[in-house]
């Protein structure tokens, strides 16, 4: 197994674009959209308990089109405004590793 050393987001408050840009590290298949196991390890690299369980909820609040994956701008913002809402202390006390 390989580790890799991923980007955090940086310091203060994150927006949708700095959020997209922390996340398209995870796409591992390089499609475009954030399926759930890949938020799964985006989770998992924040240190989130349960993260399978909240990239369930993620996946399930930000895809709109039910197509079981985050792609586009809208899906994005939904994802983070999850993100804000349930993961708010993560998100701002995140720095560069």
């Amino acid at each position: 197994m390989a580790f890799m050393r991923y980007r955090g987001l940086p310091q203060g408050e994150p927006t949708v674009e700095d959020f997209r840009a922390w996340l398209a590290q995870f796409d591992a298949d390089r499609d475009g959209r954030i399926s759930r196991e890949e938020l799964q390890n985006a989770l998992r690299s924040l240190n989130v308990w349960f993260a399978w369980w909240k990239a369930r909820g993620g996946v399930r609040a930000a895809d709109a089109n039910r197509d079981g994956g985050v792609a586009g701008e809208e899906e994005v913002a939904r994802l983070f405004a999850f993100a804000q809402r349930n993961l708010h202390a993560k998100i701002a006390q995140l720095g560069y590793y």
